[in-house]
C-alpha cells in the first residue's frame, strides 16, 4: 500500500479508476504445470481483480513444488508394445534410464 493512505481510501479511489478486487476464501491453491509437476499453495490468500473486463488473481501463502512424472503413459506403452514387458517393467525401465530409447533397448 502507499503510505499515508488508509486501506478504506485506497478502495475508493480503485473503484473509481474501475478496479474491483475481491478476496476468495480458500485453503489450498494448486497450479498444475505442463511438464507435469506442481505448485501447492497452502494457507493462500487468494484477492481476484477485475480490471478493465480482465480478471487476474493474486495469491500468496507458504508454497511447495511437487515434480511432476518424468515419462508419460504413452511412454510406457509404448516401451510395452516395442518389447512385450510387463507395465511394471516398462516403469522400471523408464525410471532407471530416464529416456524412451534407453527403456527399449534395455528390455529388448
Amino acid at each position: 500500500m502507499i503510505p499515508g493512505i488508509n486501506p478504506k481510501q485506497m478502495q475508493a479511489v480503485m473503484k473509481q479508476m474501475g478496479i474491483n478486487q475481491t478476496e476468495i476464501s480458500s485453503s489450498r491453491v494448486i497450479i498444475e504445470k505442463e511438464d507435469g509437476g506442481k505448485i501447492v499453495i497452502n494457507n493462500p490468500s487468494v484477492v481476484k481483480i477485475k480490471m478493465q473486463g480482465q480478471e487476474s488473481f493474486q495469491i500468496s501463502g507458504d508454497v511447495s513444488e511437487e515434480e511432476g512424472e518424468k515419462f508419460s503413459e504413452e511412454d510406457v506403452k509404448t516401451v510395452m508394445e516395442k518389447t512385450g514387458a510387463s507395465k511394471k517393467e516398462a516403469e522400471k525401465a523408464l525410471e532407471e534410464t530416464g529416456d524412451l530409447a534407453d527403456a527399449i533397448m534395455k528390455l529388448s
